[in-house]
């Protein structure tokens, strides 16, 4: 049996995902990006490996995508998170026709359109500021002095309208944070505020395109039910998550690598 690895190597988190000849995941697994690229990713991979019982040997074929992904040394090719991504939601195993993908990464959102084929038509991408992105949810949950996976919770704790967070820099939101903190104001109404206001950006983001019925929602944010209650509420759309919705990228990359291998065989 010949499997097939597709490494997404983000700005702040690895996220690995093996597939085998049949496209089942057989494996999966993230791990911090830190500052060594390469070597960070090389020990994911060794220890997804070792955890799930297979060989270097067994791996057939492997593509890297991501911020970091032309510094992985260990890839037979590399291709853009756009293109793995739109794979990723191709492959979904739920029969959900998606048109329309938000992806919330640590450091940048983008909204990738698909035409009915699942071909990429349209994408846009926002500025460098975390204030839309899941970086700003790690800083507000610092702030709060709370895990980032709690986010969720409180945010069904809030029993009043969420509380405004209107600053569009993550600076500036982070002191408004503290600032409402100081007022005496409760943390799940906060939290509440903090979702719809990156909500609101990425809405923001998605009305520069013609966005469809049929969203997917992916990326570590994706995880958070109070996140994907806010955007939903924010697009008065219905919204679709991912399996695995920090790994869909690369399981995108791990079926290119397929196709890539199986096209060389032929």
């Amino acid at each position: 049996m010949a499997y097939f690895v597709g490494i997404d190597i983000g700005s702040t988190t690895i996220k690995i995902a093996i597939i085998d000849e049949n496209k089942n995941i057989v494996a999966k697994g993230n791990a911090p990006t830190g500052s060594r690229f390469n070597q960070n990713a090389v020990d994911a991979l060794d220890l997804l490996l070792f955890r799930n019982k297979l060989n270097k040997e067994d791996i057939a074929y492997t593509v890297s995508t991501g911020y970091g992904r032309k510094l992985f040394k260990g890839s037979d090719e590399n291709v853009n998170e756009i293109t793995a991504n739109a794979v990723g939601a191709r492959e979904m195993k739920d029969g959900v026709e998606i048109r329309t993908i938000i992806n919330v990464g640590g450091q940048d959102t983008k909204v990738i359109l698909l035409d009915k084929n699942g071909e990429i038509s349209n994408f846009v991408m926002n500025d460098k500021c975390a204030a839309g992105t899941g970086r700003f949810l790690d800083i507000a949950a610092r702030n709060l002095e709370v895990d980032v996976i709690e986010l969720g919770d409180l945010h069904y704790e809030a029993k009043d309208t969420p509380l405004p967070v209107n600053s569009t820099c993550a600076v500036f939101a982070e002191s408004e944070i503290i600032s409402l903190l100081a007022a005496g104001h409760k943390t799940s109404e906060i939290v509440s505020g903090i979702h719809y206001s990156v909500a609101r950006r990425i809405a923001r983001l998605a009305s520069r395109v013609r966005i469809e019925d049929g969203v997917l929602f992916d990326g570590g944010a994706a995880l958070n039910k109070g996140m994907v209650e806010a955007l939903e509420n924010e697009l008065m759309r219905e919204i679709h998550i991912h399996e695995f919705p920090q790994c869909t990228t690369a399981i995108g990359a791990a079926h290119i690598a397929r196709e890539k291998y199986l096209k060389n065989q032929d």
